[in-house]
């Protein structure tokens, strides 16, 4: 059993034992790794004292302190999580049929005759407003029935009538596919 005359006579073999120990552990290439470790740590804390990088620190953390409070910290986040998602999906053949897209729908919205349907729906429009307005709605079923034997009543709900039809073949057809 050891007294403590011997364990304290022990401690410095123990130590000499730790330190030759360390010494051998460290090869060249751990030194050398952890002197460029402290010449990069050195380097980063020298541009620290720069008083414009200190600035933007503070700056950067007083922002990171306030996204945290307001909860926006999570959803600055996801949003670069969800950019970097997009961008790593963003593979040549999905951009080259997006610009594709793009272009068709230029193409088609800027034709002659989108902008001549459009702007013969715009003015019918405005055109029917104007009227509808002047004529005072008598209503009953005597007017219903007055307004529905003219001639152009009757087309126009024949029109609205084929129009229906017509939508819900194309939208029954396009659900198939």
């Amino acid at each position: 059993m050891a007294t403590p005359m011997t364990a304290n006579a022990d401690a410095p073999d123990e130590i000499q034992r730790g330190i030759q120990a360390a010494r051998d552990a460290l090869t060249d290439s751990m030194v050398e790794r952890l002197a460029t470790t402290a010449g990069v740590a050195l380097e980063v804390v020298d541009r620290l004292n720069e008083e414009e990088t200190r600035a933007a620190v503070h700056t950067l953390i007083d922002r990171l302190t306030e996204f945290h409070r307001l909860g926006a910290l999570d959803t600055l986040c996801q949003t670069v999580l969800l950019l970097h998602a997009m961008r790593s999906a963003a593979t040549d053949s999905i951009v080259e049929r997006l610009f594709t897209f793009v272009e068709q729908a230029a193409n088609t919205l800027g034709s002659d005759a989108m902008v001549q349907t459009a702007d013969d729906v715009l003015q019918s429009l405005e055109q029917a407003a104007t009227e509808s307005a002047k004529a005072p709605a008598s209503g009953g079923v005597l007017s219903m029935l007055s307004l529905l034997s003219k001639p152009e009543s009757q087309q126009t709900l024949q029109f609205l009538l084929k129009f229906g039809e017509g939508l819900q073949r194309a939208q029954s057809g396009s659900a198939k596919s």
